[in-house]
């Protein structure tokens, strides 16, 4: 069920066609990903000595894969706005695990994730090999969460993560937690840290529910996969990029998680019109 109450969508193509696709998609995908890993591990090996936490080679390997795969997927992306180019960190509205090769292919990034990931088969070996920064959901470990934090972003990279929390259906904003925004208030930080929203919309294949890209509640993440790469095309991803909010012109975090909420919602119902703004890129 979903917030309205009404049942998740049931959008699982059968037959062999859908068969082929399936496998097609997938087989393609799973490529791209292993030549992108041959050449990134032993670049990063080269790289981890010489520059230690700075990154100045591989993330664009980890970009190109993810454009390519959602090329070989078929979902169209599109971007408004520019990523900023200082120091700090990106937080994005959740809709689903296609996040991760959507926000990836715009920009060179690396996420914050829940420490539980870094042990699933497959998935926490990529997010591992991509750099994502681990951390646990625990008050008490606020304080070296905050060093980690510092620790990255010092080095120059630029961190994303989601503030509400969990995915959604794709066509609402949840309120964003603020316990993470605490971490760019540390002393270090604040004069020089900028946190930049942005917005993701995901519009579904014409004449399919618009919540067909959403993965929420107990839905299971294999079934939402099979459905998403059976599908006989694909919409489009949209990815706005707003101004950065500089951390030193707000009070704490719970003003800065705030502000950063009400752009993140503002641009969203102007997404789903189809609204654009100077500087869109399509890729």
């Amino acid at each position: 069920m979903t917030w309205d109450g009404a049942p998740p969508p049931e959008h699982v193509e059968r037959g062999p066609l859908a068969v082929l696709r399936m496998v097609w998609r997938a087989l393609g995908i799973i490529l791209i990903i292993l030549v992108g890993l041959a050449l990134l591990l032993p670049l990063r090996l080269v790289e981890r000595p010489l520059f230690a936490l700075h990154r100045p080679w591989t993330p664009w390997i980890t970009q190109v894969v993810c454009r390519l795969s959602l090329r070989w997927l078929g979902l169209a992306y599109r971007r408004t706005g520019r990523p900023m180019t200082g120091q700090g960190a990106i937080v994005a509205n959740h809709s689903s695990w296609l996040d991760i090769f959507v926000l990836n292919a715009a920009d060179r990034i690396y996420f914050v994730s829940k420490s539980e990931v870094a042990g699933w088969p497959g998935i926490g070996t990529l997010a591992r090999a991509t750099g994502t920064l681990f951390i646990a959901r625990d008050r008490r470990a606020a304080k070296a969460q905050t060093a980690l934090f510092e620790e990255r972003l010092m080095a120059g990279q630029r961190l994303l993560f989601f503030p509400e929390g969990t995915s959604t259906d794709g066509l609402r904003v949840l309120p964003f937690k603020t316990t993470l925004f605490a971490s760019f208030f540390a002393d270090a930080l604040r004069p020089r840290m900028s946190v930049q929203p942005v917005t993701v919309v995901y519009h579904a294949p014409a004449g399919r529910d618009p919540r067909t890209y959403g993965w929420w509640g107990d839905m299971e993440f294999g079934t939402h996969l099979l459905a998403t790469l059976a599908l006989p095309r694909h919409g489009h991803v949209e990815v706005i990029y707003h101004p950065a909010i500089a951390v030193s012109d707000v009070a704490d975090r719970k003003a800065l998680a705030a502000a950063a909420e009400t752009i993140v919602r503002g641009s969203h119902s102007l997404a789903a019109d189809e609204h654009r703004v100077n500087g869109n890129a399509e890729i």
